[in-house]
């Protein structure tokens, strides 16, 4: 059963559906659930949590939801952005300029496999704008009974702004410490004899101008979302986002030799070569969902997506030492090998077609809330070649200047992906308190890579089944304690090199990471907090082991395993004239079982720290009516910088300030907002990740001023 087939069979149930409304009588009609539209309150729910409208604080899981009010007092522009929201999830090679990379739990995310817009897969391999976002929901840990395949730290989902059943009208100006200047509109509200109509449309324009040299830029996004209330009983949902950006992305700093450097000017970029070229990320997403009440039990939704993108990737890009033999890292006199990396039109499809149905049923004393789903996708890759041409040696002063060399000598890989995918879920309500959660998922997954020049030919096909299990018991109302256990599953591939690898380019068998996790969450209007203990155990291939030792002849396989288990709490508490929010990781994360690499045995993953802490406050002036006074706290302990655990990364703490105003004026309010970021300006190395088989090292922003100002009425 292929894409085609699923979209063909939902159109003929949306046709299906319409006919059963026109025949329902009026009395007897079923609906759909109201939605109350309150922009002053967090997201009730998380639909990544894959339990349909039950509340986020009743599903045993862990996961933070970001909202749009949290979205625009923190600035964002980025998901690397939002990591200052929650302890668990830190920074993974996230490159100034570049899309983003998350760790969750210690695992970096899959940018291909754990990314959701609208609850439909995507790719993260673009930028992704946040203007138009309701919301953005993390869930944490795996992830088996939500996605066909990922990699265990969780999912990212993307939810879009919608149509408000009041009129909005915003408008919003931001400005930076070097002139980047942001406008953005928000327009929203409904229309028709009967108000059945509803549009929600965001413009946004920037001119990216940061502190970090050689990095100017440009972005626009343009996005609509429109619904139709056919009847009480159907809605029919559309949107659809343009977004475009260019700009460079700063080149990472690495060691020197065998010397963590000191922290260096954060300004300074290594891609400022005369021949720099910015990368270009365009991207055209959409979604259609039509939804229908069957009665006051059940309801059926059938959703279509699809994701289009062009990119052009670009870099002056210092990779290794040659002059020392050292491939991972930069020379000791701080001189490195520079390679003019372009890939230009690289375009990316991604299609897929959701149909489920939820509802409620008794059986006796026994209540069931029932979700059952099938998902079918398609991934469609096409590069050409690129240009990967070492040019010469630069330096981190970043004084040192090469020629060009843009030939397209190096060859690309294409891809394609199928999957089907069949979920059931059921919460089992045996009493008031007491709860048990089912999960299952299956996939049926297809996929082929050949290069750009016709060789290297593979192909692979799996069926891959993951449970998950959770019971929860409330000790009282709004506060819970669970147990869960689950399964998630990935596909490893040996790299397609007969040069290196004995078994080239041979699928692995699927492996399954595992998780326990025990929880507690609770809370009320004044107080909410969260605390979980989770075990992660994922099978680990000797595939980087082989790559960044270059061990030749090498034969993927298997060999030992990572444990990630730690502990994560967090809350948000509001009294009077004060808020406070934070939370804490503590990690324990090991490496073991590797015979290609024993060094690393008992040893943390790179770029992991072993403890994390958020916290942010805020304090309303009574003196002032309006004014509240806001900081924030981010706090992440030592790593390893190389995988033997020779090299750590020190800790390091950042403090962030502002106030923000809130005024009426007439029928128009305005909320004036000015922060810094880096408040104390301190230099640091904010993250060390051990990309492509090199050692990258970021530093922390300088300090940075903003001033925004919104207006709606």
């Amino acid at each position: 059963m292929g894409l085609a087939q699923v979209q063909q069979g939902l159109s003929a149930l949306v046709f299906a559906a319409t006919g059963v409304s026109a025949q329902t009588a009026p009395d007897t009609a079923p609906t759909l659930k109201a939605v109350t539209i309150d922009d002053r309150r967090a997201a009730p729910q998380a639909d990544i949590a894959g339990f349909g409208d039950l509340p986020l604080q009743e599903v045993p899981v862990s996961a933070t939801v970001i909202d749009r009010a949290q979205l625009q007092a923190s600035g964002a522009r980025r998901l690397a952005d939002l990591t200052q929201f929650d302890p668990a999830v830190t920074d993974a090679y996230n490159s100034p300029g570049y899309w983003d990379f998350l760790t969750v739990r210690g695992f970096v995310l899959d940018n291909r496999f754990n990314y959701r817009r609208e609850g439909l897969p995507i790719s993260a391999e673009t930028t992704i704008p946040l203007d138009n976002k309701e919301r953005i929901e993390i869930l944490k840990g795996t992830s088996g009974i939500q996605a066909g395949t990922s990699a265990p730290g969780g999912l990212v989902n993307y939810v879009v702004k919608r149509p408000t059943e009041h009129d909005l009208r915003e408008v919003r100006v931001e400005t930076t410490s070097r002139g980047s200047l942001l406008g953005a509109v928000d327009l929203a509200g409904r229309f028709g004899v009967d108000r059945e109509f509803g549009y929600r449309l965001n413009l946004a324009q920037e001119r990216l101008r940061p502190l970090v040299h050689n990095l100017d830029g440009e972005r626009s996004l343009l996005s609509l979302a429109t619904d139709w209330r056919i009847s009480r009983d159907l809605v029919l949902e559309a949107e659809v986002e343009w977004s475009r950006k260019s700009q460079p992305s700063q080149a990472g700093f690495s060691l020197l030799g065998n010397t963590l450097p000191a922290p260096v000017d954060p300004r300074i970029n290594l891609n400022n070569q005369p021949w720099s070229q910015p990368s270009v990320f365009e991207a055209l997403t959409g979604t259609l969902r039509f939804q229908q009440a069957l009665n006051d039990r059940w309801r059926w939704s059938a959703q279509l997506g699809q994701q289009r993108l062009k990119s052009n990737d670009r870099l002056a890009y210092p990779f290794g030492c040659s002059a020392e033999g050292n491939y991972d890292r930069y020379c000791s006199d701080g001189t490195y090998d520079l390679y003019d990396f372009r890939s230009d039109n690289e375009r990316r499809l991604q299609q897929a077609a959701n149909l489920t149905v939820q509802g409620h049923a008794q059986t006796g004393s026994v209540a069931h809330d029932l979700s059952f789903g099938v998902l079918a996708s398609r991934v469609r890759n096409r590069f050409q070649n690129q240009a990967y041409n070492y040019v010469g040696t630069g330096n981190v002063a970043g004084t040192l200047f090469t020629p060009a060399d843009p030939a397209l000598n190096d060859t690309n890989t294409n891809r394609d992906e199928h999957s089907l995918e069949f979920s059931a879920q059921d919460a089992i309500r045996w009493n008031p308190r007491f709860t048990t959660w089912a999960g299952l998922r299956h996939t049926r997954l297809s996929r082929e890579s050949v290069r750009t020049d016709g060789t290297r030919p593979t192909d692979y096909d799996a069926g891959l089944t993951t449970p998950w299990l959770a019971a929860s018991y409330a000790l009282a109302p709004g506060r819970i304690v669970y147990a869960s256990y689950g399964q998630g599953v990935e596909s490893q591939i040996v790299p397609n090199k007969p040069s290196q690898y004995t078994n080239a380019g041979v699928a692995l068998p699927a492996i399954k990471s595992r998780q326990w996790e025990v929880g507690m969450k609770g809370g009320n209007e004044a107080l909410a907090w969260q605390a979980a203990w989770f075990h992660i155990v994922r099978p680990v291939t000797n595939l980087d082991a082989c790559s960044r030792l270059g061990i030749t002849p090498c034969e993927g396989a298997y060999e030992g395993n990572a444990r990630h288990q730690g502990l994560e709490a967090s809350a948000q508490w509001r009294q009077g004239p004060w808020r406070l929010a934070g939370g804490v990781m503590l990690l324990d994360a090991k490496r073991q079982g590797s015979t290609a690499e024993p060094s690393v045995n008992g040893q943390r993953p790179t770029n992991v720290p072993k403890r994390t802490l958020r916290a942010q406050a805020g304090y309303y002036v009574a003196a002032l009516p309006g004014l509240e006074l806001v900081g924030g706290l981010s706090h992440e302990g030592r790593r390893d910088v190389l995988p033997d655990g020779t090299i750590e990364l020190p800790s390091w703490t950042r403090l962030d300030t502002g106030l923000r105003y809130e005024q009426k004026l007439g029928g128009t309010t305005l909320r004036w907002r000015a922060s810094i970021d880096n408040l104390l300006d301190r230099r640091y190395w904010k993250e060390s990740p051990y990309q492509y088989g090199h050692v990258y090292l970021y530093p922390g922003a300088a300090r940075t001023f903003r001033i925004a100002l919104s207006t709606s009425f």
